[in-house]
């Protein structure tokens, strides 16, 4: 009797693959994102109809995983242990595909099955025996096209990695199991083909043809598939990566992802003998000095619109491939991001609106929010993105309190859509603000970004407007925050505001006696003073997400006050500037 790869021998494995799409799906925990059942049949009936390629028979070369491995996950699966996306299964004699899945984030990366190159890492023959035994079980056990497994962007993942990962699955001493084992990747190319226009926008789109092209180059004989997808391909990375080098969904994110599969790509096209498509070459081109466009000074990326903690092997290793170097923008007015450089002192300014509706499902409500950093120290920071297995704090990231802005009556300049049971969906789509626009430029013995929204327009009114100038010297940022009439009317009374500065965890905040401004440590007991003319300077309690090891708890200062006749908040950011000290820029103007 065959037994699982979890704690106890091995079996064979990949010569009891079974054809993927015959027989009964399986009921899965989660609903997919994408086709629904009965397309799903239709797809997976039209799947050999529409597949420009043949049967594979042979594999010529494995694409470059550009990921991290961590051997010592093939001695925690032998041991019973599944840990993806933070979570940790205990399997016991079953394989992960039989139990119930922790989380959908885990269950993604199961099926997406890039675990696979953690077992290459290791080099065991125990890890290659694990490796077959689990990619048998998952062709055993889901003979079918429902649940989470089939969403064309999982489908996707899981080519990439069976693809890039085939050494560590296949053995040309054994016939048999090498050709059924490209007999199930070939039908998982068959229902991918058929169904990759209905991937979500973005990179899951994306990646779809990704995978696909990525399996003409790899497997012999298959030109027709290239060619049938090279030019979708290609129509879609000139319309997601934008012509400053970021990405559509405004995710700073995005970019590192989708790179550690495009150099790849194009490496494959070169072993071919190929010429990579310009468009592919022009886009890794753009993405590169983008991702330097949005590093503070700690080497992260700025936490906007579903950014997260930064994968920072993931981003060296891909910098590590950037042989121009280029100067990153100062304006990235197709992003809608600008950045000031000055001395020691970063700043990262949103000063767009939401993306598309059909690529915001991770995007924040962030508009006019910057991040700040001196040296090596990020200072003023967003809340960020929670890792996966923290995903209750989602809503609340996505909204504009998670962010260094002015929020007016602690409601998000951006809304998410509702659910079914009218509540809001901490992965639905973000709406607004309809218009925003933002500039960068000189300013006497500084750089000045200037930013307005209206995402407060249509429910109170009002328009928020932000200045921010940073000297030359970078020891001085000269803010100004101003809500003022949408019409000609005059502007509507009532109603509070609080902007807020969310603090890096390693920055200590102490208020003033006077009330009127906070001193802000930093672990090399360098000190920033933050000073307002606001009614109100407050130190308040915040949270840090975007923090792989789970929610951090930090500070945040909070300038606030009610709608009054004119609303025209000045503050500064100054080093070394001295505890209750004198504003420069009109500290006594009522706000």
């Amino acid at each position: 009797m065959r037994k699982s790869c979890a704690g106890g021998p091995l079996g064979s494995s990949v010569g009891m693959v079974a054809d993927l799409l015959a027989g009964e799906g399986r009921s899965r925990a989660y609903a997919p994102r994408g086709p629904g059942p009965l397309r799903r049949f239709m797809l997976a009936r039209m799947a050999r109809l529409s597949y420009p390629g043949s049967q594979a028979e042979q594999l010529l070369l494995a694409p470059q995983e550009l990921r991290t491995a961590d051997p010592s996950f093939a001695t925690e699966v032998y041991n019973g242990h599944f840990g993806l996306a933070g979570r940790l299964a205990e399997l016991g004699p079953r394989s992960p595909f039989e139990i119930e899945p922790p989380s959908e984030a885990w269950a993604r990366e199961l099926y997406g099955f890039g675990w696979l190159r953690h077992l290459r890492a290791a080099g065991s023959e125990l890890a290659r025996e694990q490796a077959k035994v689990l990619v048998g079980d998952f062709v055993r056990l889901n003979r079918g096209v429902s649940g989470l497994a089939f969403e064309p962007e999982v489908v996707a993942r899981r080519a990439i990695s069976w693809l890039s990962n085939s050494v560590v699955v296949l053995d040309s001493s054994e016939p048999r199991a090498y050709q059924a084992f490209l007999r199930a990747l070939t039908e998982q190319l068959r229902y991918l083909s058929a169904c990759y226009r209905d991937a979500p926008d973005g990179v899951p789109r994306l990646v779809t043809l990704m995978a696909l092209i990525y399996a003409g180059l790899c497997i012999a004989d298959q030109q027709a598939i290239v060619d049938a997808y090279v030019k979708p391909f290609c129509k879609e990375l000139d319309r997601q990566m934008l012509p400053d080098g970021g990405h559509i969904s405004r995710d700073p994110s995005a970019s590192v992802e989708l790179l550690l599969d495009l150099l790849p790509l194009r490496q494959c096209f070169v072993a071919r003998d190929r010429l990579p498509p310009k468009q592919l070459s022009d886009a890794i081109d753009r993405a590169m000095p983008m991702l330097r466009f949005f590093r503070l000074g700690d080497g992260a990326l700025a936490r906007f619109n579903g950014c997260g903690p930064t994968p920072t092997d993931a981003l060296a290793t891909v910098l590590a491939y950037d042989d121009v170097e280029g100067a990153p923008l100062r304006a990235a007015s197709n992003s809608g991001y600008a950045r000031i450089a000055q001395g020691q002192t970063l700043l990262i300014a949103d000063l767009a609106a939401a993306p598309a509706a059909s690529v915001s499902t991770n995007a924040h409500a962030g508009c006019l929010s910057f991040e700040m950093s001196a040296g090596p120290q990020a200072i003023i920071v967003n809340c960020g993105a929670p890792p996966p297995d923290h995903d209750d704090w989602r809503l609340f990231a996505r909204s504009t309190a998670a962010h260094s802005t002015l929020v007016f009556e602690d409601t998000s300049s951006a809304q998410l859509l509702n659910g079914d049971n009218g509540a809001a969906r901490a992965d639905g789509p973000l709406v607004g603000p309809p218009k925003a626009q933002g500039t960068l430029r000189e300013e006497g013995e500084g750089i000045e970004v200037k930013g307005s929204h209206d995402g407060y327009v249509a429910r109170f009114g009002v328009r928020h407007e932000r200045r921010v100038v940073v000297a030359t010297s970078g020891l001085l940022l000269a803010g100004e925050d101003r809500l003022v009439a949408a019409s000609s009317r005059a502007l509507p009374t009532g109603g509070d505001y609080a902007i807020r500065f969310h603090l890096h965890p390693d920055v200590t905040a102490q208020a003033s006696a006077d009330g009127r401004s906070v001193a802000l440590v930093l672990p090399n007991r360098e000190t920033w003073t933050l000073s307002s003319n606001a009614p109100s300077v407050m130190v308040e309690d915040s949270v840090f997400l975007a923090d792989a090891r789970g929610p951090r708890q930090s500070s945040q200062v909070v300038l606030a006050g009610a709608l009054a006749l004119d609303v025209r908040v000045v503050w500064t950011l100054e080093a070394g500037a001295k505890l209750g000290a004198p504003s420069p820029i009109e500290p006594d103007d009522a706000a």
